[in-house]
């Protein structure tokens, strides 16, 4: 019961957060999705990673095994669902990349911050940064055609990684009146990331539930036990651990949907993933939460 409590206590405030963006659009009030997604991936959420990697506590050896495991993750997940979509005979453009990639920002920090705190944020924010590094590059070449190099150069949460983990291998700080400006940027991040969510659900349609059911359950089996498999091959510890699997079973990120509707993928498919697998993770996630604490 106590763990059933705990579980609870975690994952109620990011869904309920979600269920506030989902029903502010549903009710009819005005949510400009466009200027709250560039405020936070261009000053709240960068804020928070540099903050929270400048003051993490978590030796080096551990981040950077934290790191390759997280990179082994991605790799692992390109080859299984490349192999899988080439298999199945599926459109490798419109499939691949919702296969492979999850929303490690929006749902996947929130809920690392809430169950393991300031360490798991430490961990989160490296698989979020190696997410953003493959999403912009090999994701959208996927999508494309031809890969978006010079955009990882101007991602502002590749910059705030980079500066946060140079801050934490020299011990260096930030004077006391910036870090106290970057930490209320960084507050802003997660209410905000977790009420977009529910937006931009409310906004999705699509025809193709169908597809989107197997592929989404497809999608968190294969990612659950090969987060699994990596954590255990890396001898994670247990905050890592728990961190690596959490962020490998988040669902389809918005992104997703949409990079195929600009590049004239299907979009209703890749809607009807996000839909179907966001869903799915109300009931997932709590379970997975339970097993990896």
């Amino acid at each position: 019961m106590n763990i059933l409590l705990a579980v609870f206590e975690i994952v109620a405030p990011v869904f309920l957060l979600a269920g506030i963006g989902f029903t502010w659009v549903k009710l009819g009030f005005e949510y400009r999705l466009e200027f709250v997604t560039r405020l936070a991936v261009t000053l709240a959420v960068p804020s928070l990673i540099f903050v929270a990697l400048m003051q993490t506590e978590i030796p080096a050896g551990e981040l950077t095994r934290f790191t390759l495991a997280a990179i082994a993750g991605h790799v692992g997940l390109a080859v299984a669902f490349g192999v899988f979509v080439r298999l199945s005979n599926l459109d490798r453009r419109t499939y691949l990349s919702p296969l492979i990639f999850g929303n490690t920002g929006n749902l996947g920090l929130p809920l690392c911050i809430f169950a393991f705190g300031q360490a798991g944020l430490g961990f989160a924010v490296i698989f979020l940064a190696i997410t953003a590094l493959f999403s912009f590059t090999y994701g959208i070449y996927l999508v494309a055609g031809k890969g978006a190099f010079g955009k990882v150069a101007r991602e502002p949460m590749v910059w705030a990684t980079l500066l946060g983990a140079l801050f934490l291998w020299q011990d260096w700080e930030t004077p006391l009146f910036l870090t106290n400006t970057l930490e209320l940027l960084g507050q802003m991040a997660i209410p905000m990331m977790l009420i977009t969510v529910g937006v931009a659900i409310a906004r999705l349609t699509t025809r193709k539930l169908g597809q989107a059911i197997w592929l989404s359950v497809l999608k968190l089996l294969v990612c659950f036990a090969l987060g699994w498999a990596i954590a255990r091959f890396f001898d994670l510890d247990s905050t890592a651990f728990g961190v690596l699997v959490l962020q490998m079973c988040t669902p389809v990120a918005v992104t997703s949907y949409l990079l195929a509707e600009r590049f004239d993928a299907d979009s209703d498919a890749v809607a009807g993933m996000v839909m179907v697998s966001t869903v799915l993770s109300v009931g997932a996630l709590p379970i997975i939460l339970a097993i990896v604490l």
